[in-house]
């Protein structure tokens, strides 16, 4: 008995106003309509999918609430901080609901940020890690751990001996200058590994394959590839290709472009880590919605990591 008057003791307590939800509470706010921007790095297509995943977001929350959702797509023709910073700041003048966005400069992107952050804009990091010191959802996966993945298997494959080469993005980019570094430090532990070249191909493929092509002419005793982009593993392929090195240059490549899983059934490839790309597009329209709504976002939302290997890209 004593239990049961507890119970209805504290249903009691939960149903009195001062414990109910407030009707202009966190979550409860709600719009005829939204409009979020996304601004990528570059026109690029892993970022196709990014708004792939944006797109399907928006549509899940206009078939759930009945608000209508527009999602602006909004990419730099070239990797170029200048130009995100433009596009930035054109998206603030037009007041949108949230910008998600995959910073090219960390320190590059921060008054750009902070401006849209003093006007009341939402703002979400996707693919990358926010400046330091401001306080914003970061949407993604762990990055080292995603490149330890592709060198440790390197090694492996090489059996702990052999030249080696990294195909940065671009290199002020805070997701790939952690990458860069942690393929680095896989690749010192190793006395038989040697680390002779790294390409910048500023998040583009023809750029990384140009790169690859130069390095391995550089350095013919090179074995082993591994890239911090998604371009960077597409343009190696290329170059590996084109060489007539195929099997005797291995890669372990980076992200699932449609061009990734073939070069892998083409054994071109060993295998690669994805970023999930289209999960990180959706989560940043979520993450911008449920902010524009009121609800605190957490500072972090990890994707996580896909491997894809010859076991599961099919025929």
């Amino acid at each position: 008995m004593k239990t049961l008057t507890l119970a209805l003791a504290t249903v009691a307590t939960l149903a009195l106003p001062g414990h109910a939800v407030a009707a202009d509470g966190p979550g409860m706010t709600k719009k005829d309509s939204y409009r979020f921007v996304i601004i990528p790095k570059v026109v690029h297509p892993w970022f196709d999918l990014v708004n792939d995943g944006a797109q399907e977001a928006g549509a899940v929350i206009e078939a759930q609430t009945g608000s209508k959702v527009e999602i602006v797509y909004s990419a730099p023709q070239q990797a170029d901080v200048v130009q995100q910073n433009q596009i930035i700041e054109s998206s603030i003048a037009t007041r949108p609901d949230g910008i998600a966005i995959d910073l090219l400069d960390a320190s590059g992107n921060r008054a750009s940020l902070e401006e849209a952050m003093e006007q009341g804009i939402p703002v979400t990091v996707f693919d990358s890690v926010p400046p330091e010191g401001m306080n914003l959802t970061s949407i993604g996966n762990d990055f080292c751990e995603q490149a330890e993945i592709a060198s440790e298997r390197l090694v492996e494959l090489l059996g702990g001996e052999g030249e080696v080469a990294i195909m940065m993005g671009v290199p002020t980019a805070p997701n790939h200058a952690i990458r860069a570094e942690c393929h680095e430090k896989v690749f010192a532990k190793y006395d038989g590994i040697k680390l002779v070249a790294t390409g910048i191909d500023n998040d583009s493929i023809k750029t990384a394959q140009k790169q690859a092509a130069a390095i391995m002419q550089a350095n013919p005793g090179l074995k082993g590839w591994v890239a911090c982009d998604a371009a960077g593993p597409i343009g190696i392929g290329q170059a590996i290709q084109e060489a007539g090195k195929v099997g005797e240059v291995l890669m372990v490549g980076l992200d699932n472009l449609p061009e990734m899983p073939q070069l892998i059934r083409d054994g071109v490839a060993d295998s690669s880590s994805s970023t999930k790309p289209q999960m990180q597009g959706y989560w940043s329209v979520m993450a911008m919605w449920q902010q524009a709504t009121g609800i605190e976002t957490p500072k972090y939302i990890d994707t996580g990591i896909a491997i894809l290997t010859t076991d599961n890209v099919g025929e």
